[in-house]
């Protein structure tokens, strides 16, 4: 048997499931010997793991910070993570249906993390605007490659300074003047965990959604703990102009959270208290475009009425000098 063979059946035993409980690589030969047929030199070794920390089907992932090993879950199935729809790689939400409390319990997970990055972004300055129907249990899967879950939008005309939320009328003006938006909007996929075999799914799915707007942002909850996992990201994020994101959200934290409708409406200190808890990774910073594709945006618009209600509420921003909370009739 071959040592990569040795390797994939002996180190599955060895190698733990948390990341945080990575095992170094000296430890890990020490292990591996006491099992290992053959004469083999450490620097083999070391190589084999490298080489197989880079290969989704392999047992073996190399942390992305600081040094070990770990092993690396199957996905079954490898979650995406749409709001109504639960984007799966092959299939739909009913493909699960036989087991409804996991079906349940995904469903909040996702629900929760939607809710996290409204109030992260409203914190931060920025006014986020979801996408729901797209992702309705009917909807064509083929949505997925064309709406992002949450658009952010940024405005950039200035604040007024005796008006909280007003907007600079003299910049808004010579914006309008020359032909500039007042505004960037990124368009951001949302997903739940992230995995080797999955990401480029993923990550290409955020390419097309934000082929329209000035940037585009994929946002993990999970850490991108796997180094294989986190490299093939950045360049492709560097390579695209896409920004990656983590939040540094396990299962298990997601699980502690509230219900999504006490992350939105918290108090203050609660508030405080939630985004104390996130991890922000920047595995890739968007390269932002300077003009929107507003053919795009108006296909878009003509097939949602969410899309329909994005641009009448940016325009009635525009038209009243200040950011208005969006209403669904707006």
């Amino acid at each position: 048997m071959s040592l990569r063979s040795q390797l994939s059946d002996i180190l599955p035993d060895l190698l733990p499931a948390n990341p945080a409980e990575a095992v170094k690589g000296t430890e890990l030969i020490g292990l591996l010997r006491l099992q290992l047929k053959g004469s083999y030199s450490d620097a083999s070794l070391r190589y084999h793991f490298s080489i197989m920390s880079c290969d989704p089907a392999s047992p073996i992932a190399k942390v992305e910070k600081g040094q070990g090993y770990y092993r690396r879950t199957a996905e079954v199935p490898a979650l995406s993570g749409a709001q109504e729809l639960l984007s799966l790689t092959q299939g739909r939400l009913e493909d699960l249906t036989a087991d409804q409390q996991t079906v349940d319990g995904t469903l909040l997970r996702i629900r929760k993390f939607r809710a996290v990055v409204t109030r992260y972004f409203e914190v931060n300055g920025r006014f986020p605007f979801s996408f729901r129907e797209p992702f309705a249990q009917d909807s064509p899967l083929g949505n997925l490659w064309k709406f992002p879950e949450i658009v952010l939008i940024d405005w950039q005309t200035g604040e007024a300074p005796e008006e909280e939320m007003a907007l600079d009328h003299s910049m808004l003006a010579l914006k309008q003047r020359l032909g500039l938006p007042p505004f960037r909007l990124t368009a951001a996929r949302l997903r739940i965990r992230p995995s080797l075999p999955s990401h480029r799914e993923d990550f290409f799915q955020t390419l097309a959604v934000s082929t329209w707007a000035q940037n585009g942002e994929l946002i993990y909850a999970a850490p991108v703990d796997d180094e294989a996992l986190a490299d093939s990201l950045r360049q492709l994020g560097t390579r695209f102009g896409i920004g990656v994101t983590s939040f540094g959200l396990t299962t298990e934290m997601l699980d502690d959270l509230p219900r999504p409708a006490n992350i939105l409406n918290g108090q203050p200190r609660e508030t405080d208290a939630l985004m104390e808890r996130l991890n922000i990774d920047r595995i890739s910073v968007a390269q932002p475009r300077d003009h929107l594709d507003w053919t795009q945006l108006d296909s878009l618009r003509r097939e949602s009425r969410e899309a329909t209600g994005l641009v009448n509420w940016l325009n009635q921003c525009v038209e009243s000098e200040r950011v208005v909370p969006y209403k669904e009739d707006a």
